[in-house]
């Protein structure tokens, strides 16, 4: 399959600051590819060098077969970019923002008043084409946000953490709209700190700290992990977790609710030097076992990792 995204070795520095560092990647033409990765990590960074708002500091990006650096204007009027932060216009109604971004995409009249009324119903903001969008609930801004992406039907678009904030009902609603828009054939690149959201996508790429620590599937990503995940439930819980990080042949430890996720490289007798250490510090041990890996496990152990080479350990 074609790549409709390519980077090469995409840096961008802000001073002696590196916000992107050595990307390479590639987003096949037609899939959902989420950047999974905590505020800071320069997610947003990539994708405004992608959308040719952000000249690169060094390396290649190409996207749709333009060249980010040469062709940027035109990436620009071909791309849909929703920011993270709403660039809407309070004072304009639904309607007027969605024909005054129709017209930066240099729609013509006629195709304006087509494409906003098509992009409209698409959303489900027909009844609400009057409304001043300062009156619209943050769910329906996001959705009106997602319009001006849409209007002039891109056939790639950046989404930066386009459910951040959002109730249940809220996220679901934007994801079916991104699942229809993936299936006329569009690319999506989302970005976003929601692990359970990245389950959503056909690829996703871990950052951290303006790198890529890890991508690949979901599945590629649980399958590949290099270690193995114990669950403990053991009371009480803030003390198991002080003695399993100092258990020999454990190298991380998180909370998960009223449990404990335990990493270990070595799984051979884990299970049972954890139970003689906790039980042995007076902690009432109810569970541990061996359990697969969810994605949140995944990025856990690839930040650690990273954390840990930059700290020359």
């Amino acid at each position: 399959m074609p790549l409709a995204i390519e980077t090469t070795n995409l840096t961008r520095r802000f001073g002696t600051v590196t916000a992107v560092s050595a990307l390479s990647l590639g987003v096949r033409a037609g899939e959902i590819f989420g950047f999974l990765g905590p505020n800071g990590a320069g997610k947003t960074t990539t994708i405004r060098m992608l959308c040719g708002l952000l000249l690169p500091s060094e390396g290649t990006a190409c996207v749709g077969g333009m060249d980010v650096t040469r062709d940027a204007e035109t990436i620009k009027r071909r791309v849909g970019y929703m920011p993270q932060r709403f660039s809407l216009y309070g004072d304009l109604t639904v309607e007027e923002n969605l024909r005054f971004f129709a017209g930066v995409y240099r729609l013509s009249r006629r195709q304006r008043r087509q494409c906003v009324l098509e992009t409209l119903e698409r959303v489900g903001l027909l009844d609400r084409r009057a409304t001043l969008t300062d009156h619209l609930s943050g769910g329906l801004k996001q959705r009106l946000s997602l319009a001006c992406a849409l209007v002039h039907s891109p056939a790639i678009l950046f989404l930066d953490e386009p459910t951040a904030g959002a109730d249940p009902l809220t996220r679901q609603r934007m994801w079916d709209l991104l699942y229809q828009a993936s299936s006329e054939g569009r690319t999506i690149l989302v970005t976003t700190h929601y692990v359970e959201e990245a389950e959503r996508c056909q690829t996703i790429a871990f950052m951290h700290a303006g790198q890529l620590i890890g991508a690949g599937s979901p599945e590629q990503c649980r399958a590949e992990l290099g270690e193995a995940i114990f669950e403990v439930d053991a009371v009480p819980i803030m003390r198991a977790a002080e003695v399993a990080r100092a258990t020999p042949g454990v190298s991380g430890v998180s909370v998960y609710g009223s449990t404990l996720r335990v990493f270990s490289q070595t799984a051979a007798g884990l299970e049972r030097d954890l139970e003689a250490a906790l039980t042995g510090c007076d902690i009432l041990v109810r569970s541990i076992r061996c359990v697969p890996p969810t994605l949140e496990d995944v990025f856990m152990s690839l930040t650690r990792t990273a954390r840990d080479v930059e700290q020359g350990r």
